[in-house]
This record gives structure tokens, C-alpha cells and sequence, in this order.
């Protein structure tokens, strides 16, 4: 594969994912890894056969090979599954092919698993360009995140990169706005208009944005909250962000 066709490879772990992703025939499924020391039995056999039926490349590895792979030597159960999803795009090559338009949320440091699933199903969901999403500080994109979004994730059009503070600068220097979910902002989110291609970043569960986005952001906005309630899960609000602060463009 080219090196972008790479960059739009997820790799799923466990027996029971990958299993399910060999029974979903609408994905396009590119080579599946097993540890050369499993043991013959059920699930295995039948993830072989599925493989097999499905015209899937195989390959054995040692389990040090393998746990390089799945990135989780505790929990892959000897198995892992390169799945090829045309939703995925590098930040790089977004950048390279900038639209005249976009409106994305980037998510800094959400680290639970089932927010991030649920992120997802609503950016799926919505008319918002895409999930930017970095590979370094989020929860990783693995069997508990396809749970959380109830398998939107393999339509969900993701932007990846490796740092978010880098890319959002590459963002800015491009004339994209760069705006906070604060909920110091003073402007409220329902009255923020930009005609200019936006970038909404949500923060931390417990901490918020990093210092390091802070930096780069260039406005803010706050839901408007009632009843002396601080803030709203991170999930919850990157649902109103998708569906309420989307203009037409």
C-alpha cells in the first residue's frame, strides 16, 4: 500500500473485535496478524475461516512481533486485524488539499474511552467535516471506543495527526479560526457566528484544553449554563458544538 493508503489503516485487537469485524461485510478488511504460539480453538478457528472465506492476507508473528503491532501485548489475545477505513485522512494531506471550508472539533486529551466513542457518533451523525483527532494524549481508537460509538467509527471521517498544538498551528497560519469550548468564555456558543474555516477544540474531562492550545486559540466560546451547574460531560457538549454550531457555508 502507498503511504497513504497506510495512514487509513486501523488496527483492531482481541478476539471478539476482530471476529466481529470479519462478520461485517462492509468493511474493507487488509491483513490479519496471529501470534504463531496460539492455541487451536473456537474463536480462533473461526476467525482463520472467516479470513480465509473473506480472501484476507495472514500473517504469523512471535508474540513480541505481534504485541508491536496491536500495541497492547495485555489485551490483544494473540490477535490483530489492519482494517482499511476511507474516512481516515492524515492532517498532512488535508492540509495539502485544504478546502475552502471546513468546520472540525479536535479533541485535546479525552482520555475516556466511551467519551470519545460517543464524540464520534455525534461528528458522524452531524454535518461537521471531520474528527481531528491526535494520536498522542487521546484514548486510542480500540474495541471499547467502536463500542461507545456504536460502530459509527468505521464511518466517522477522522483527521489524524500526532500532536494537536503543532497541527492547529499549521491550521492558523492557514487563515482557520481556532476556537475554545471555555466555559469562562464570555461569548455563548448560540450567538458565535464565523464565516471563516473553523476549528472547535474540546478539552480534557477533568482538566480542559492544554496550556499549549490555549496558546494557539483564536476566540472562545461557552454553552450558557443554569441552575449554578459548572459544565456539561465532554461528550454532551461536543453534541451541541456538531449539531448547533454548524452554519451553513
Amino acid at each position: 500500500m502507498s503511504k497513504l493508503d497506510l495512514g487509513k489503516i486501523l488496527t483492531l485487537y482481541g478476539r471478539k473485535p476482530v471476529l466481529e469485524a470479519l462478520q461485517d461485510p462492509t468493511l474493507k478488511l487488509f491483513r490479519l496478524h496471529l501470534a504463531d504460539s496460539n492455541r487451536p480453538e473456537g474463536t480462533l478457528l473461526e476467525i482463520q475461516r472467516l479470513a480465509r472465506q473473506r480472501q484476507v492476507e495472514t500473517q504469523l508473528h512471535g508474540k513480541k512481533e505481534l504485541s508491536r503491532i496491536s500495541k497492547n501485548s495485555q489485551q490483544d489475545q494473540g490477535v490483530a486485524l489492519d482494517i482499511h477505513l476511507p474516512g481516515f485522512r492524515q492532517a498532512d494531506d488535508f492540509l495539502l488539499h485544504l478546502p475552502s471550508y471546513f468546520q472540525l472539533i479536535a479533541v485535546d486529551g479525552i482520555t475516556n474511552p466511551q467519551n470519545l466513542g460517543m464524540i464520534i457518533r455525534s461528528i458522524c451523525a452531524s454535518r461537521i467535516t471531520a474528527l481531528l483527532l491526535p494520536d498522542k494524549g487521546c484514548a486510542r481508537l480500540d474495541a471499547l471506543v467502536i463500542k461507545a460509538s456504536a460502530g459509527t467509527l468505521f464511518k466517522c471521517p477522522i483527521i489524524r495527526c500526532q500532536d494537536l498544538p503543532h497541527t492547529l498551528s499549521q491550521f492558523a497560519q492557514r487563515g482557520t479560526q481556532i476556537c475554545l469550548l471555555d466555559s469562562h468564555s464570555e461569548q455563548s456558543l448560540f450567538n458565535y457566528h464565523c464565516d471563516k474555516p473553523l476549528i472547535y477544540v474540546l478539552g480534557n474531562e477533568t482538566e480542559g484544553v492544554s496550556e499549549a492550545v490555549h496558546r494557539i486559540a483564536t476566540t472562545s466560546v461557552a454553552i450558557p449554563m443554569q441552575n449554578g451547574v459548572e459544565s456539561l460531560n465532554v461528550a454532551v457538549t461536543a453534541a451541541l458544538v456538531a449539531f448547533y454550531g454548524v452554519l451553513e457555508k
